[in-house]
């Protein structure tokens, strides 16, 4: 397989993936900020560990038998209200147990330059645990990272607020983007947010051609 066809695969060309040269040039220039890094070493080759806040968001199971995500609200229960607010001081233990989403925010505030966008993804040690997440920071983005996190195993896992488990990695665009150019639902957070998949523009169309059909 030729050079240019690896670059392409992992994403490095043009200028792709930053290395930790480049992420600590735009540290020092003030283009990017990452804070608090509490340790040096949060900065490694091509990523930086991000840590577990203290603030946590756990879906439940209600009286209610499933989530409305539809717009129809009148007389059902706001998607926030399967949530349950928890806070934990850093050093303080939170148990995931299994097949129960969590949402958390980083212990680290961001503020991405308008032309990178960051990958997140578990350290290994953790998703050999059967820890799974899925989530992008768009270009420009400002705030604390929010994660979704799931315990895929069988097994209740204890982690402790602070704890290093995130890996970020920061993707360089070939053009910027505006992150406040269109309307977003979730902006700027130091906290984890609930769902908000009952106030995307399309339901309301949906239900329209629902009622004409």
């Amino acid at each position: 397989m030729g050079r240019s066809i690896i670059k392409r695969i992992i994403g490095i060309e043009n200028n792709g993936i930053l290395t930790k040269k480049e992420i600590e040039k735009l540290i020092t220039n003030k283009k990017l900020t990452i804070e608090p890094l509490l340790e040096i070493n949060q900065i490694g080759e091509i990523s930086v560990d991000l840590r577990i806040g203290t603030d946590f968001l756990t879906l439940h199971q209600g009286r209610q038998a499933y989530i409305d995500t539809t717009q129809d609200l009148i007389e059902k229960r706001p998607i926030k209200s399967h949530f349950t607010e928890t806070r934990r001081r850093v050093g303080e233990s939170f148990l995931l147990h299994p097949s129960q989403p969590i949402l958390f925010s980083t212990l680290e505030y961001l503020k991405l330059p308008s032309n990178v966008y960051v990958v997140l993804s578990l350290r290994s040690s953790y998703s050999r645990l059967g820890l799974t997440i899925s989530t992008i920071i768009q270009p420009g983005y400002c705030g604390c990272a929010s994660i979704e996190i799931v315990n895929s195993g069988n097994t209740p896992i204890k982690i402790l607020a602070g704890a290093r488990i995130v890996q970020a990695r920061f993707i360089r665009l070939s053009e910027t983007s505006n992150y406040f150019n269109s309307h977003r639902k979730y902006t700027c957070q130091v906290r984890p947010v609930a769902s908000k998949a009952n106030e995307d523009e399309e339901l309301l169309k949906l239900s329209e051609i629902y009622k004409e059909i």
